[in-house]
């Protein structure tokens, strides 16, 4: 069974859109979906610098539109479960039918300008724990006033607060976590930080008309599968100031029965989680268009079993 996943914030690199833009129809695609949503997608995915994609408002359409177009140049694919980490959420619910493109990055543009604005109200920042046990580390960054907002599993806990919390676990961190790394985002997502955004995005959604998943939609929330376009709607917006639980989202794919996962570009940090998570899984990340022959063929054989 084929799981097809998209990354989260923080995945996008200087030019890794350039590639994907010579595949043919690939620039009109995206030069029709930065009139829709008001940005140039072009522009920030070839020729920005790392700091103007750092920028929430940027990196969240941006990633969303490097996924759909990777996801299509991949020709016809019925996965048997969709997930994506945080923003990446929108781009699954776009694979899964529940939106069209259109919709998908007409709401991320939408949530990438209300999580800027919310961020803006305080310094606040995210950092990655490498090592340590989530029984230990948990406590320990809800002693410091931190919220684990991403859990990750494979050993990995993301950590968000203000940016005196995030250097007081720099000076003490949890027993067995060896690094603390700061991430390149410009906010504590995924906590209460985020509560203005939640209902700038609530109203975003009144303009939807989801449709119910095509195939199984695993949520972030707690790693279930969401039968109805409505409630997809309902968590994509609850998710800004709530925890990812990733962990939960792959015990929910060995429980489906998954044998290979895709990650779409800009591919390589759930796929680096899955190779310590889902051991047997066979993992490819879409990084560039050189990519996509090894994963139809994955795809192939996934669709042959």
């Amino acid at each position: 069974m084929l799981v097809l996943v998209a990354p989260g914030q923080g995945a996008q690199t200087p030019g890794f859109l350039t590639p994907w833009l010579e595949l043919p129809g690939a620039a009109d695609r995206v030069a029709a979906w930065s009139d829709a949503i008001g940005l140039d997608l072009a522009h920030y995915g070839t020729q920005a610098d790392a700091d103007a994609i750092r920028d929430t408002a940027v990196a969240q359409p941006l990633l969303v539109a490097a996924g759909l177009l990777s996801a299509a140049a991949l020709g016809d694919v019925r996965p048997g479960a969709v997930a994506g980490h945080s923003v990446g959420e929108i781009t699954a619910a776009a694979f899964a039918g529940v939106l069209d493109d259109t919709a998908a990055l007409t709401l991320v543009r939408r949530r990438g300008l209300a999580m800027a604005d919310a961020a803006a109200i305080t310094e606040t920042g995210m950092s990655a724990l490498l090592g340590g046990d989530p029984e230990t580390t948990v406590p320990h960054l809800e002693k410091l006033g931190l919220t684990p907002a991403n859990v990750n599993g494979a050993g990995q806990i993301v950590a968000a607060g203000t940016l005196e919390q995030l250097a007081a676990l720099e000076a003490d961190k949890p027993e067995g976590v060896r690094r603390v790394v700061a991430l390149k985002v410009a906010g504590a997502f995924h906590t209460e930080h985020m509560a203005p955004a939640v209902e700038a995005l609530a109203k975003a959604a009144r303009d939807l008309t989801p449709a119910d998943p095509r195939v199984p939609y695993v949520s972030n929330r707690d790693g279930r599968t969401v039968a109805t376009g409505a409630e997809v709607v309902e968590r994509l917006v609850g998710q800004v100031a709530n925890p990812v639980r990733w962990d939960l989202c792959m015990e929910t794919f060995k429980e489906l029965g998954a044998t290979a996962l895709i990650e779409v570009c800009p591919g390589g940090t759930l796929t680096g989680l899955a190779k310590r998570a889902l051991p047997g899984v066979t993992t490819l990340a879409l990084k560039t268009p050189d990519d996509l022959d090894a994963a139809r063929e994955l795809i192939a054989e996934h669709s042959a079993a």
